[in-house]
């Protein structure tokens, strides 16, 4: 089975939804025959590759909010993930643009699979979330990427390059035709979709219900004649 997933690792809630999904895959019963394959998202491809406001800043403007107003919604936000076992550190991050970090994540996928881009995707959260750190930074992302397992070499390839930009791009054209208007959002085996970072319950029916419908119980009902390697019933 197969879960994709679009999100920015600058989204609060796609950090929370990624802890939600892995807690109900930790009790599905099928877990070990799923793959999770992260997707690109930018939710502002116009900010700053050099950032220099906060994103508390960011978002009073945006929202016509105090600075009083924003840090609630913050405070807000950083409540629920602590109920998810996460830090996060919003009045201290910055309103950046993430394409280069999501190309690192594509790096990743091409160099291990899901497993290592599952690594890379998770260390930037925490370095971005946790640690308020400037992920669109070249320095940082190559420190992140490399702690997670990803070649020192081809990261300074893949950021002195554009190479993975034109797969971040299909990325998101593919969640518009998905009819997706925000992150995170998630795709089972191209069927069924899941927006937002809804409770581990949720995703736990779908997972069941998206395990089900690809493997129907055949009901067996024995008693009748038929033929099998010692002969046939007579």
């Amino acid at each position: 089975m197969k879960i994709e997933i679009w999100s920015d690792v600058v989204c609060p809630w796609c950090y929370i939804g990624k802890r939600r999904i892995e807690n109900a895959l930790a009790e599905f019963g099928h877990a070990d025959e799923v793959e999770v394959h992260w997707r690109s998202y930018e939710l502002d491809p116009g900010a700053p590759t050099e950032p220099t406001e906060s994103t508390s800043v960011m978002l009073a403007k945006k929202y016509g909010q105090s600075p009083e107003g924003a840090k609630q919604m913050q405070d807000r936000v950083e409540a629920v993930a602590g109920e998810e076992g996460l830090i996060y550190r919003l009045s201290q991050t910055l309103h950046l643009n993430t394409v280069d970090a999501h190309r690192v994540i594509h790096l990743a996928h091409d160099q291990g699979g899901a497993d290592l881009q599952g690594r890379v995707k998770e260390a930037l959260l925490e370095a971005y979330f946790t640690e308020a750190r400037n992920v669109a930074d070249h320095a940082v992302l190559r420190e992140v990427a490399v702690s997670a397992g990803l070649d020192g070499v081809r990261v300074d390839e893949v950021l002195a390059s554009r190479e993975f930009e034109a797969d971040v791009r299909a990325d998101v054209e593919q969640a518009q035709a998905y009819g997706a208007t925000g992150v995170p959002f998630f795709v089972i085996d191209q069927k069924y979709g899941v927006s937002g970072a809804q409770p581990t319950e949720v995703f736990t029916q779908v997972l069941e219900k998206a395990w089900a419908d690809s493997h129907p119980i055949v009901e067996m009902v024995g008693g009748g004649d038929a033929c099998g390697p010692d002969g046939c019933a007579v």
